[in-house]
């Protein structure tokens, strides 16, 4: 467990972290790509962590990947690649930097493990955790397939590596509907989000697509009366929801896809409002690009990915820590469920 004075003290003697207008305006360039919600006088809290980070990076031939939902001091100011579940894992095959520093969750970064055995992979929280991933085990997929005999499973990426190695192969939302829809079987388990694979179900009803009861404690606050409701106070918004919504909130909304999904529908539509109906940062990391487009409505946040920051980041590229480590067992296997993902997302989409 971390212990955050011991972590403060130790940086404060390797690094100037004080808060600087000074570098937050040199450092003009980063900020411009957030200054939209992240006002100079905060930027100039986060200018000096930045700045140690990337040199950092530069000087242990470390690569940062981050998931969409990290905020935007994150987003904008260290990461090298960002994106959903599936690009970060295609990404984390074309690495060659020794090391990797996954700011996203934890089954995240055992996949950037999974997917680069020789490499270190740190996270900087081990306790960013997942409720997807911590509602199914290896004994659920067994359960699963007694219950449906000779049926594949498709487990979401949002998973243990000992969930991967037990499934027959992975999906993510952004291609969900595209891997089941692939499967040689009329009946399909998708574990362990039950949103997710009741929306794949309406999306491909010539598969008999069924679930293991888990869910995002993020998507599945969402309801459709809230959606409704919003729609009736404000006419002209557009709303997008990502799949790990209920149904009715899916149905409800004008367009549902992953975060790439949702991001990509924004930046092609450019709507004059649009209320996203997922993790809070999403909104954040891309309203400066999209000065056009003004974000509104609620958003929930995910108190999981809010536990990786610029300073833990940075206690993890100084130190070292905290190495996520897969069995190599465990890990052969579940690469072949990941690969098989990727391979067949690919493949598919020509």
């Amino acid at each position: 467990m971390l212990d955050l004075t011991e972590m403060r003290a130790t940086l404060a003697e390797s690094y100037d972290l004080a808060p600087s207008i000074e570098l937050a305006e040199e450092m003009h360039e980063i900020h411009e790509k957030m200054d939209r919600v992240i006002p100079l006088p905060d930027f100039a809290r986060y200018a000096p962590y930045i700045r140690a980070i990337n040199k950092l990076k530069r000087e242990k031939n470390a690569v940062i990947l981050a998931h969409n939902y990290m905020t935007p001091e994150i987003y904008h100011g260290v990461a090298d690649v960002v994106g959903d579940s599936l690009q970060l894992a295609i990404e984390a095959t074309k690495v060659e930097a020794q090391t990797i520093v996954q700011c996203g969750v934890h089954f995240m970064a055992e996949t950037s493990k999974i997917l680069n055995p020789s490499k270190t992979v740190l996270i900087p929280d081990m306790k960013a955790g997942c409720s997807l991933a911590e509602s199914i085990t290896a004994d659920g997929i067994a359960e699963m397939r007694a219950k449906y005999p000779g049926a594949p499973v498709v487990s979401y990426v949002n998973t243990t590596a000992e969930v991967k190695a037990a499934s027959d192969i992975c999906c993510t939302s952004s291609n969900a509907a595209q891997i089941v829809r692939a499967m040689d079987s009329d009946t399909v388990i998708m574990t362990p989000d039950q949103y997710l694979a009741q929306n794949v179900a309406n999306e491909v009803p010539e598969k008999n697509v069924v679930w293991w009861e888990g869910s995002c404690i993020v998507h599945e606050q969402y309801t459709a009366k809230d959606i409704n409701d919003f729609r009736a106070m404000h006419p002209n918004t557009r709303i997008i929801a990502h799949p790990e919504c209920p149904p009715d909130v899916v149905a409800a909304s004008d367009f549902s896809g992953s975060t790439s999904g949702i991001i990509n529908y924004v930046e092609t539509n450019k709507p004059k409002e649009a209320m996203l109906v997922t993790e809070c940062s999403m909104a954040s990391n891309i309203a400066d690009a999209l000065p056009e487009v003004d974000f509104v409505g609620p958003c929930n946040m995910c108190p999981y990915m809010k536990k990786i920051t610029l300073e833990k980041i940075l206690w993890s590229l100084h130190t070292g820590t905290e190495e996520v480590i897969v069995d190599p067992e465990i890990a052969a296997k579940a690469r072949i469920a990941v690969e098989r993902m990727i391979e067949l997302s690919q493949a598919t989409a020509k």
